[in-house]
């Protein structure tokens, strides 16, 4: 199974990197610090595919004298590291920009950019989305629905 999770994970790393390109590209043409939280918020999703690679290559080391049952919950912990930088950095630089234009708001002139990106994030996420979609029916034939969900 870590193969397959592996293969979604690196789906989702390509996905999120595309769209964090596309908001920083649109950020740097419109001046939007919107855009730019975006884009921050989705390179921390892009290294958050990172740590969860590491995380699954670390819980596959075997055994040793410091670790006698194996690294299996080396995941668990690159897991709870995720969670945090999803709430840390994504939250906390999407509330200081928020903050920073309520006190100081600025109109939107043209929301061009906002919907090419918007475009773009349905094009890479869908991508992302049908390769963890199309694992997961091969999961499921394999070993049936139910199976599957008590597994995970």
């Amino acid at each position: 199974m870590a193969s397959v999770s592996k293969k979604v994970i690196y789906a989702a790393l390509v996905g999120n990197s595309l769209i964090a390109v596309s908001k920083f590209v649109a950020a740097t043409f419109t001046g939007s610090s919107a855009m730019l939280s975006e884009g921050v918020h989705s390179l921390v999703d892009t290294g958050n595919q990172v740590l969860m690679l590491h995380g699954l290559k670390k819980a596959s080391q075997k055994p040793d004298k410091m670790h006698p049952f194996g690294y299996g919950t080396e995941l668990y912990f690159w897991a709870f590291i995720v969670a945090i930088l999803i709430f840390a950095l994504g939250s906390g630089i999407s509330l200081y920009e928020g903050i920073k234009h309520i006190r100081n708001p600025e109109v939107i002139t043209d929301p061009t950019w906002n919907y090419v990106v918007l475009g773009l994030a349905i094009i890479f996420v869908g991508w992302s989305w049908s390769v963890a979609f199309l694992e997961f029916i091969l999961i499921k034939v394999k070993r049936g629905l139910w199976m599957y969900v008590w597994l995970c």
